[in-house]
């Protein structure tokens, strides 16, 4: 038995039905299509699926669809803004901050949000900023370097 929803996602209210068990992860990309939130391990470690609820970065596949009932969602597509990357993204795409790119979506929303409590952490604070978010290609040094530099402003 579907229940009734309306989420809020990347600025468009969406009302809809959805099954009890439905996770956030897959409503966003099943339902809306919105396939830049990636499921990674589907046990909450990767990180791969994160999103904003209600302006908090959160683990989309920890969430059930009826629980953001009523709240707004920012997936990766809604942090660029009139076809402009996001300075994250681009700090991202220019420091080589990603390999194969399965994580970077969930990294660049972690960053992102760790920059808004932190606009200029260590590299140190950076790390732990990021750990609910695994990379297995890149081994972090450039992810690093792409938040550093997002924070700073400068591109290279």
């Amino acid at each position: 038995m579907k229940r009734a929803v309306t989420i809020s996602v990347n600025g468009v209210s969406h009302a809809t039905g959805v099954e009890p068990r439905t996770l956030l992860v897959h409503f966003l990309r099943e339902h809306l299509n919105l396939t830049g939130t990636h499921v990674g391990c589907d046990t909450s470690n990767c990180g791969a699926c994160t999103v904003w609820l209600d302006g908090m970065a959160v683990k989309s596949c920890t969430v059930l669809a009826v629980q953001a009932d009523g709240s707004e969602v920012t997936t990766i597509e809604g942090v660029s803004a009139n076809g402009e990357l996001h300075p994250m993204q681009r700090a991202f795409h220019e420091t080589h901050g990603l390999q194969c790119g399965y994580c970077t979506p969930g990294m660049v929303m972690a960053a992102i949000k760790l920059l808004e409590a932190n606009p200029d952490p260590s590299d140190a604070e950076i790390r732990r900023g990021l750990e609910g978010n695994l990379c297995r290609c890149t081994g972090y040094e450039n992810i690093v370097a792409a938040v550093r530099a997002a924070a700073s402003g400068v591109t290279v």
